[in-house]
C-alpha cells in the first residue's frame, strides 16, 4: 500500500499527517518543540500516541529510539562509512537488522530485511508542500515502516540544514 507523509506549512507546532493513498489520514506526526530532546509523537485518528521517535542531543552515537507501547522497538542510526550505499542502519527489538539503502541525492531508499524489501521511500516535491511517499510491502510492519520513513526524511533535512 502506498501512504504519503505531507508537512502542513506553517504549522505550529510542526506536524504532518500520514494519509493512504486514497486520501485517508492514517497517522499525525507531532514534533515536539522546546525540549532537551527532539521528539516525533505518532497519534492515531482517534487521538491515542501509538508510537515516538526519540532523538537525544549531545550524545556520542547520531541514534534515535523508536518506541510503541512505552517500550524501544527500534534503534535507527547513520552508517558511519556507507559501504554500497548503505545509508542507515535498523537494529529491531527481536534482533533483526534492517538495512535502509538509497541514493542521497535522488532522495529514494529501500528498506530491506535480509533481501526482501520492506518498503520504498521517496522524497518529493509536491507544489508548494513537501512530500514523502513511502510504499509498503510488508503491511504487518506498516507503522514501524512509516515511522523510519519519518525518521530517514528528518535526518536528510537534518544533514541538508548542516
Amino acid at each position: 500500500m502506498r501512504y504519503l507523509v505531507r508537512d502542513r506549512l506553517l504549522a505550529f507546532p510542526e506536524e504532518a499527517w500520514i494519509e493512504t493513498e486514497h486520501r485517508e489520514k492514517v497517522y499525525r506526526v507531532d514534533r515536539k518543540l522546546f525540549r532537551p530532546r527532539a521528539t516525533f509523537a505518532f497519534v492515531d485518528t482517534e487521538g491515542r500516541q501509538v508510537a515516538s521517535l526519540v532523538r537525544k542531543f549531545l550524545t556520542l552515537h547520531h541514534g534515535v529510539l523508536v518506541k510503541a507501547g512505552g517500550t524501544t522497538v527500534a534503534r535507527f542510526g547513520e552508517r558511519a562509512f556507507p559501504p554500497f550505499g548503505d545509508r542507515f542502519k535498523v537494529v529491531l527489538r527481536d534482533g533483526r537488522r534492517l538495512r535502509i539503502t538509497g541514493n542521497l541525492r535522488e532522495r529514494e531508499f529501500t528498506v530491506q530485511d535480509r533481501g526482501t524489501t520492506l518498503a520504498q521511500i521517496s522524497r518529493r516535491r509536491f507544489g508548494f508542500r513537501d512530500a514523502c511517499t513511502v510504499d509498503v510491502f510488508a503491511e504487518e510492519d506498516a507503522l514501524l515502516l512509516l515511522v523510519l520513513a519519518v525518521c530517514v526524511d528528518h535526518t536528510l533535512h537534518d544533514l541538508a540544514d548542516g
